[in-house]
């Protein structure tokens, strides 16, 4: 079957029911009995499925997912880190020896990266892949450094290596070895580039994009009766338990966790979000979702919140009114903290 004819609504409608998938599911609101039928449209890309979800009936439905689609595999083939032929593995063997010029979208999403290093004290840092190479988490087999292989990638970590040249548009390294991984922001990024993607393709007001369990864009709502896009959130270490409903409208989410890539070492447990500013893998949280205007911030956000911990975040939602987080401790019971702007957002 061809893509187009696969995408075809007469291949993807059904009733949502709950839709496993997105930090658990999209849920069906808990105070209306009925649900929507939707239209669902999916694709692989960025080692994950992406997936255009919008009430049955919406205009130009296949035109709009299609077009949203198609710019996540264009991202992917910018982004990644996995193909030298990717404008960012050229960057990264590129820039430690000369400056590079890069594409406008992606000097902004750096300049992006850049005000969210510094708003979160480091916590956010995309000049990580030294480290995250050392720690064995590029090939997703986690291992522990050797000290000196430890010291040396650090060397080569944190964005103070990094020099954007704003008139320029250019990227520059301080050193070579220093490379960027955009893993922690690219799948946010792409849902916002997306829907701006499917929507000169159609006019759709009520639309819902995800990347693969962690990351969501929500505009609009699933059905006129509803709050917006109802989302439950699972218990990371129970999978069948919903600890909390996250209601979005004109919003986006994301969720970091360390449950499915990690290691144990001589009893303790390492995940693969590494703290930039140690060297370290974080430790403290289960896993933590940040709501945010853009998926891009959220998908930082949920990152960088993993590693600050729950008072440093708290902190961080008090002087951002836009910004909510939902953080689950590691201690027992696994208490569930709701900060900011998801106080409005969670039903639990």
């Amino acid at each position: 079957m061809k893509r187009r004819e696969f995408l075809h609504p007469r291949h993807a409608a059904k009733v949502a029911g709950p839709v496993l998938g997105i930090v658990g599911e999209i849920a069906r609101d808990v105070s209306v009995p009925t649900d929507p039928v939707l239209l669902r449209f999916s694709r692989r890309a960025m080692a994950t499925t992406f997936e255009v979800i919008l009430p049955y009936g919406s205009d130009s439905a296949n035109d709009v997912a299609v077009a949203g689609l198609d710019e996540i595999d264009r991202l992917e083939a910018q982004l990644t880190v996995y193909r030298d032929t990717s404008e960012v593995s050229r960057l990264n063997s590129t820039a430690g020896h000369r400056a590079m010029r890069v594409e406008p979208n992606l000097f902004e999403l750096l300049v992006l990266a850049e005000r969210l290093y510094r708003d979160t004290d480091g916590a956010f840092d995309i000049a990580v892949g030294a480290l995250i190479k050392t720690w064995g988490f590029f090939r997703r087999q986690g291992r522990m450094p050797a000290p000196y292989e430890h010291a040396n990638a650090r060397e080569r970590s944190g964005w103070a290596n990094v020099m954007l040249d704003g008139e320029r548009q250019t990227v520059a390294f301080r050193q070579p070895g220093v490379a960027l991984n955009l893993g922690s922001i690219g799948k946010g990024y792409a849902l916002d580039c997306a829907l701006v993607a499917g929507r000169t393709r159609g006019n759709v007001a009520n639309i819902l994009l995800h990347g693969g369990h962690s990351s969501l864009l929500a505009k609009g709502r699933a059905a006129p009766d509803r709050r917006g896009w109802t989302v439950g959130l699972t218990d990371p270490r129970n999978p069948t338990i919903r600890r909390a409903y996250l209601h979005l409208c004109d919003r986006a989410m994301a969720t970091s966790a360390a449950t499915q890539q990690h290691f144990v070492h001589e009893g303790r447990t390492l995940g693969h979000l590494l703290d930039p500013r140690t060297g370290w893998p974080a430790e403290g949280m289960l896993s933590v979702t940040a709501t945010a205007p853009t998926a891009a911030e959220a998908d930082a956000l949920a990152t960088a919140f993993f590693i600050l911990g729950l008072e440093k975040t708290r902190a961080y939602c008090e002087t951002h009114p836009e910004i909510g987080a939902v953080l689950i401790a590691a201690d027992v019971p696994q208490r569930l903290e709701v900060l900011g702007r998801a106080k409005d957002e969670v039903e639990r």
